[in-house]
């Protein structure tokens, strides 16, 4: 492994920023106060095992969760046995206590050596740190780290870029990033001895990774044409800077939402394409007028696991705009205080609200309000059911007269520090020195004087990032895979460019068909909202070997009439997979083989 770099490298490159300090002990140098929500304590249930509403005890209803010295949750005994091992491990040690206590300075001090020798240090990096949204690449990249930040609504600045892709210049063929499937970076190669200093760094210009991994609220979701869509119906920035800024306490940390049973996603809708994806996250929050005022009906529960996938249901909820962060604060904390924590497999919400039944989980969330009072939804939302969704990349007039926004096609979603370097370039000299990043892994540079677009085009990096990439490599997805990640089954990026290719040769389409793949049935590449997805798994091949293979998911709708894919046919082999999805290309989607093209000429 390479030798530590200095700390100086990771300092903020704008020499008017300053590194304040992004380690700091609860209650110390505060600074800006965090967004307030009303405080409401969680309520308090008999034991009794009487029966309520909706079939559920009493006791059922107990919070299983206590607040402790310092801010943090822990479970209560009486509900610590048959947990998962996650749990155990949170247990064992206050993850959070890494970062708002300073922990993370003297574990980066330690030798690889000196940290497996010790169960609590080894669980460290390989459990805890995924709270400081770092990931031991303990299989594939021994010794290094993926480290995902937090860029509510996919809003980022070319100083921010800039910094980013400092840090993995310095990591040369180890260093790398990733637009995410949650509007987000990914950079890799990260060593743990320079993590304080990058998080210093990641301070001084705006940016955190706190709380963006486990059982944390991830990144908070919105439309990527936020404030220059002319079709928008709200700008949901405000309100995912919101969001995001309650979560992690104006990133110093947030406790009281870090202990939660699992993973949960949210997202803020603010046009009729739904380029959101509301219906695969736990909290969605659709536009809504109710009797007259501006405001939100409530969607919960969606989800995507290797068990499961179910989509989003009404909470039958409305909250008007400056009750955002209440009404996540109270769905949060009924999540945390009631959700199981054994089977991680029916961990996610959506299993507490089909136990609970959902007018029971919806009378739990509206006891932890302010006030204790949670308005039923307004009878319509905003959302145009006949809307056909956009394409966004390429060239497209914003709101705002004579300024355009582009998209731009990032294959796979994969970045080099050259890359980054270059947008951020293209950012400044063409655009407002801002860039968006889209859940289908993808850059749009906004705010481009019209007379600027032509020399934008012909700018060298859209040789590699097209803003009119071919109709199947435009809606292309994939997660890690097995390049960087422990968990993926199969290599997924220069797979799906591959097959890809190989399927193009073979048909041509007559619009976008949305591909997606995933190295494992985590399904961090949402196969299940795909046209076609495709799940990592082994397989023998026609001679007998055990080689690479996928799943095919068809059927996977996003919008209005929103759908998640069913399973088509398991266990291909990668190597076999071009002509089945060719032959499902023809069947289902219009596309017209390559010969037949040729006999028409």
């Amino acid at each position: 492994m390479a030798s530590s770099a200095s700390l100086q490298r990771f300092l903020p490159l704008s020499s008017h920023t300053h590194a304040a300090s992004s380690l700091r002990r609860p209650g110390a140098g505060r600074g800006a106060r965090p967004v307030q929500s009303s405080t409401v304590s969680a309520p308090s249930s008999s034991s009794s095992s009487s029966t309520l509403a909706g079939g559920v005890s009493a006791e059922r209803l107990e919070t299983r969760v206590e607040e402790r010295e310092g801010g943090y949750w822990v479970l209560k005994e009486k509900h610590r046995t048959g947990l998962n091992p996650q749990e155990k491990v949170k247990l064992g040690k206050e993850p959070m206590a890494l970062f708002m206590e300073g922990g993370i300075k003297d574990l980066a001090k330690l030798s690889m050596e000196e940290i497996e020798a010790d169960k609590l240090s080894k669980e460290d990096i390989d459990v805890r740190l995924k709270w400081l949204g770092l990931f031991h690449r303990r299989k594939h990249q021994y010794g290094r780290f993926m480290m995902r930040l937090k860029l509510p609504n996919g809003v980022t600045t070319s100083e921010q870029t800039r910094y980013l892709a400092s840090v993995i210049e310095a990591y040369g063929e180890e260093g790398c990033a990733d637009v995410t499937t949650r509007q987000n970076w990914q950079i890799r190669g990260v060593t743990l001895p320079d993590v304080p200093a990058i998080l210093d760094g990641l301070n001084a210009v705006g940016l955190t990774s706190l709380q963006s991994g486990m059982d944390n609220v991830r990144n908070p979701v919105g439309n990527p044409l936020a404030g220059i869509d002319p079709d928008e119906i709200v700008d949901t920035r405000p309100y995912t800077n919101l969001l995001s800024s309650y979560i992690t306490d104006n990133s110093r940390g947030n406790p009281a939402v870090t202990n939660l049973p699992r993973k949960w996603n949210v997202c803020v809708i603010g046009t009729h394409d739904l380029y959101e994806h509301p219906h695969i996250n736990d909290l969605a929050y659709m536009p809504a007028l109710k009797d007259g005022k501006f405001g939100f009906n409530l969607l919960v529960g969606g989800f995507i696991s290797p068990k499961r996938w179910a989509e989003a249901l009404p909470l039958d909820a409305w909250v008007p705009g400056d009750d955002v962060i209440p009404v996540c604060k109270a769905v949060l904390e009924a999540y945390r205080d009631l959700g199981t924590r054994g089977n991680r497999q029916k961990t996610r919400m959506m299993w507490l609200i089909d136990e609970l039944g959902m007018e029971v989980f919806r009378s739990e969330v509206e006891k932890r309000m302010p006030h204790g009072v949670l308005e039923r939804a307004a009878p319509e939302d905003l959302i145009d059911k006949k809307w056909q969704r956009r394409e966004y990349l390429g060239v497209h007039q914003q709101k705002q007269e004579g300024l355009s926004y582009v998209g731009l096609h990032v294959p796979v979603g994969r970045v080099q520090a050259a890359d980054m370097f270059e947008l951020a370039r293209l950012a400044d000299e063409y655009g407002s020195g801002e860039l968006r990043l889209t859940v289908e892994q993808n850059i749009v540079i906004p705010n481009v004087k019209n007379e600027k677009v032509e020399a934008l085009l012909a700018e060298p990096l859209l040789q590699k990032f097209s803003p009119q990439p071919s109709l199947l490599l435009k809606g292309l997805v994939a997660c890690t895979g097995n390049q960087f990640c422990g968990q993926a089954i199969i290599e997924t990026k220069q797979r799906a460019l591959l097959v890809t290719q190989q399927v193009e040769k073979l048909v041509s389409v007559p619009r976008t068909v949305r591909m997606h793949w995933t190295g494992c049935p985590n399904s961090c590449g949402q196969v299940q909202v795909a046209d076609i997805g495709f799940m990592g798994c082994l397989a023998k091949d026609s001679t007998g070997k055990i080689v690479e293979a996928a799943d095919i998911f068809v059927g996977g709708r996003v919008g209005s009439d929103s759908h998640l894919a069913g399973v088509h046919k398991k266990s291909v082999p990668c190597d076999d997979l071009a002509p089945i999805v060719a032959d499902i290309l023809v069947e289902r989607f219009g596309a017209v083989r390559r010969e037949r093209e040729e006999d028409e000429e």
